[in-house]
């Protein structure tokens, strides 16, 4: 498909910079079938049925976004997928200035070695010493913002517990499941109270994920893999729910990747662990999900794509088009959407 069907203009002020405190407060934009209202994030539990089952991803964000010195070149690393204990994959910046076999210096006593390159201009970092690469990270990265905010303000502080949702729990993504930020202990509290249920799975999201598709044709696009799993109790419990008339809806687009990775052709999810270069457009039969909550996406991004595929590409263009009128809060730190097809 022509990547342009998927385009559309953003005024950069749209573009969230902070969440909204607290986060339940977030608006949310509720898209069933064709229809839309204006919602907020705390009345999910009145836009869903009891016996519905939200899915989240559990991954926690590392600190994989790196500063440091060949020499005398700023290099800027941002890891994006683990190989194994000491070598990540990496997209550098000032990558001209790095060859194969040099040092780059990160400061804290942190030090990586280019071991090799990539098709796209990136490198396989392999990090010295014998302290865990996890301890080298929080001593030397910071959290690893998307380029649309970092570009525009540094990393702080706030940006530690920001960009964190309250299911993290395993470590391994370089980008938050930014839909699950919306959540507090009070409004789960308050679903698990109207008979909603919830379950977790990962997905070790990769820096990749959020990137614009440059190609001018979806059949031309590689997808980054990532790594995901779910557990083969979660995988009962989630049949068991569809079985009983209930809906599985998975909050971002990581933990329907996983799910959709996961599920058979008779509609059946078995428990699962691997890589996933999943890549859903227009045409995509859906077949372990029901709806999904997310925020909004970048134009002309696979995340884009995944939700015209879910809800026609003139709906969510329509829907995109409203958010942008009524003045929601865009990507990361932005709002919501409810999309139940």
């Amino acid at each position: 498909m022509d990547v342009n069907l998927f385009d559309f203009e953003l005024p950069q002020e749209r573009i969230a910079l902070r969440p909204v405190s607290p986060r339940d407060a977030a608006r949310m934009l509720v898209v069933q079938g064709e229809d839309m209202r204006d919602a907020h994030v705390r009345d999910l539990a009145s836009c869903l049925r009891p016996g519905d089952c939200l899915v989240f991803n559990d991954t926690r964000v590392i600190p994989a976004q790196l500063e440091g010195k060949r020499g005398e070149a700023n290099i800027g690393a941002t890891l994006h997928k683990r190989l194994d204990l000491r070598r990540w994959q990496a997209f550098v910046r000032n990558a001209k200035r790095l060859r194969v076999g040099e040092q780059v210096d990160f400061g804290q006593g942190v030090t990586a070695v280019a071991e090799a390159r990539d098709e796209e201009g990136g490198f396989t970092l392999f990090f010295e010493g014998e302290e865990p690469v996890e301890v080298l990270l929080e001593r030397a990265g910071t959290m690893p913002l998307p380029p649309y905010i970092a570009g525009k303000r540094g990393v702080d502080e706030r940006d530690l517990s920001d960009y964190q949702t309250m299911f993290a729990r395993e470590d391994g993504a370089v980008a938050a499941p930014t839909a699950a930020l919306h959540f507090t202990p009070e409004l789960i509290a308050g679903l698990k109270a109207a008979g909603i249920a919830t379950e977790t799975v990962t997905l070790h999201v990769g820096a990749g994920t959020f990137l614009p598709v440059k190609a001018e044709d979806t059949d031309n696009h590689k997808m980054h893999a990532e790594w995901g799993s779910i557990s083969a109790d979660v995988a009962a419990r989630l049949n068991a729910v569809r079985a009983e008339g209930g809906r599985v809806i998975v909050v971002g687009t990581t933990s329907l990747r996983v799910l959709e990775s996961a599920v058979g052709e008779d509609g059946i999810i078995g428990n699962w662990t691997g890589e996933t270069r999943i890549f859903i457009t227009p045409g995509y039969k859906f077949r372990a999900i029901d709806g999904l909550m997310t925020n909004f996406h970048l134009p002309r991004s696979t995340l884009f794509m995944l939700v015209s595929a879910l809800m026609g590409r003139d709906t969510m263009q329509a829907a995109y088009a409203h958010a942008i009128e009524q003045d929601y809060r865009f990507y990361s730190y932005g709002d919501s959407s409810l999309l139940l097809p």
